[in-house]
């Protein structure tokens, strides 16, 4: 199991390696350029040359870059959409460079169109940004939303169906990051024992735990269902420390790569979740221990 958090690239990507490093992650998660900016420049050679030194000197893998918060690949505007097919092709080429193992994305908002046609617009989005460009270690992973307004992937099979359409048009895996926050929030129970083992089976059946590589672990603001996109610190929110301690403990979530989207309120908190998330493993393998 790996366990990371999200870092700053500000100065330089070896900085966000660092900073990972530096709070005891051996995974961590990085925007490639700003996130609320449609304009974006391609690293720098030798900062990605340092950031691979990094990497391989201090067992940080994977690295997951998440895209442009402004993307929108559901957008009928078209010049929304050109934007956000040029942008998410940045992505891509960047995270190429860069020598990331997963690019994190959302998948859209529909805006007063049918889901159906809105998830066809992604399809098609995915496959105008990445036309021309392929590697077999970059993997897509659509991540799973609130349900706040009109934004897909709310619901797993709209995920599935995204991939599903998509798949075909493009030479990248796609796969799924999976968001604890975003789930409860969009109303499946991952916090209870009966809810957790009933959502663990439904993604099993319809995304498959195989195709997910990483996991958001973010506790919820708001209770199950609300449709709240509001991240908590791990155990203060609607989730919990049991809920938490039983999604670590999930055998088939053994190999994923947790990624931490906590606020930080105060000096020390990305350490403090980091810490909490190992003392529930640490739990898991004394319990495990102690049963045999």
């Amino acid at each position: 199991m790996r366990l990371g958090l999200h870092t700053s690239t500000a100065g330089s990507l070896a900085a966000a390696a660092l900073e990972a490093w530096g709070v005891g992650a051996n995974t961590f998660q990085i925007f490639s350029a700003s996130p609320r900016m449609w304009r974006a420049s391609p690293p720098a050679k030798a900062d990605c040359a340092e950031l691979a030194r990094l990497r391989d000197a201090h067992d940080l893998t994977p690295l997951i870059i998440h895209d442009n918060y402004l993307i929108n690949l559901a957008s009928f505007d078209e010049a929304i959409r050109a934007k956000s097919i040029a942008a998410f092709r940045g992505e891509i080429e960047r995270a190429l460079l860069i020598g990331a193992e997963y690019l994190v994305f959302h998948p859209g908002a529909a805006k007063g169109h049918a889901a159906k046609d809105a998830i066809r617009a992604v399809a098609e989005g995915l496959r105008d940004a990445a036309h021309g460009l392929s590697s077999p270690r970059l993997r897509l992973l659509i991540e799973n939303t609130a349900g706040q307004g009109s934004a897909l992937g709310s619901k797993l099979e709209e995920l599935a169906e995204i991939a599903l359409q998509a798949q075909p048009c493009v030479d990248f895996e796609i796969g799924f990051c999976l968001d604890t926050c975003h789930s409860l929030a969009a109303g499946y129970d991952v916090a209870s024992p009966a809810g957790w083992t009933v959502f663990a089976g439904t993604v099993e059946q319809v995304l498959g735990w195989r195709r997910i590589p990483v996991i958001h672990a973010n506790d919820s603001k708001g209770p199950l269902g609300s449709r709240l996109d509001r991240h908590e610190n791990i155990g203060a929110g609607h989730i919990g420390d049991e809920g938490f301690r039983r999604i670590l403990t999930d055998p088939r979530l053994e190999t994923k790569a947790f990624i931490l989207e906590t606020p930080v309120e105060q000096e020390g908190d990305d350490r403090r979740n980091l810490e909490k998330l190992k003392e529930l493993c640490q739990k898991r393998r004394t319990s495990q221990t102690n049963s045999k």
